[in-house]
């Protein structure tokens, strides 16, 4: 419980979550970028075969 407490009360806790909300926030934008560009990618491939 004390370890919560400083995670959303000390500025070292606060910038910790800012941190990890962040790296979470890339990967979701990464994956969804990579994903995109990978079906868009297999669409035009599969085009040019027929």
């Amino acid at each position: 419980m004390h370890a919560l407490k400083d995670l959303f009360t000390s500025d070292v806790g606060l910038m910790s979550l800012a941190g990890i909300t962040f790296m979470l926030g890339m990967g979701v934008f990464f994956i969804r970028y990579f994903l995109k560009h990978i079906r868009e990618d297999s669409e035009a491939a599969a085009r040019l075969k027929s």
